[in-house]
């Protein structure tokens, strides 16, 4: 009867990990003052009848430190591109050449510094919430346990065992959201 009583600690470790990574998605979509080609994964167009993500309508690149350029395949996709982009609210307004759009990074003010790394900020703290909702249903499936049979000893460790990775979780994402903060503030 014990076995059945176990937590499974690793499926609260893989959803943890799951935030932790949606995190740092978000945070590569964030635009440092340095081109990126994730500055557009997000975007969806409207094509051929459904949202489609522009790197499945053509290639984005980035041949220098501010400018990155989309090769659009289909030729008569650049407009909805185009527009896709302008639309998005990435603050940025693409240069259309044939099939290749450029979108030029400008440099950032610091107001707009600010404004971005309280994005990272409401990001971090989403990702916070994640985890805790996570170590939520952990600690709930160790009560469930202990109506049918676990210990006072077993629920108190596996109690421990939870909160450690919830410690360890939120310690990663502030370690992340500095790192991001620093990076989105230098000149």
């Amino acid at each position: 009867m014990a076995d059945d009583l176990e937590i499974d600690l690793d499926a609260i470790q893989r959803r943890m990990d799951g935030a932790a990574n949606a995190l740092r998605t978000e945070f590569a979509s964030l635009r440092t003052g340095r081109a990126s080609a994730s500055i557009v994964e997000p975007i969806m167009v409207d094509a051929y009848g459904q949202m489609t993500p522009i790197n499945q309508l053509g290639t984005v690149n980035v041949p220098e430190p501010r400018m990155v350029v989309i090769n659009v395949w289909d030729k008569a996709m650049v407009s909805k591109v185009e527009k896709a982009i302008r639309e998005s609210g990435i603050g940025i307004n693409p240069i259309s050449d044939g099939p290749l759009i450029r979108l030029p990074i400008p440099e950032l003010n610091e107001e707009r510094r600010r404004q971005l790394t309280k994005v990272a900020a409401t990001y971090a703290e989403n990702a916070k919430v994640a985890i805790r909702n996570v170590r939520r249903d952990g600690m709930d499936q160790i009560k469930k346990a202990k109506a049918a049979g676990m210990g006072e000893d077993d629920q108190k460790m596996w109690s421990e065992e939870v909160q450690e990775m919830t410690d360890k979780a939120i310690a990663a994402i502030d370690r992340a959201l500095d790192g991001k903060q620093h990076e989105i503030m230098q000149v």
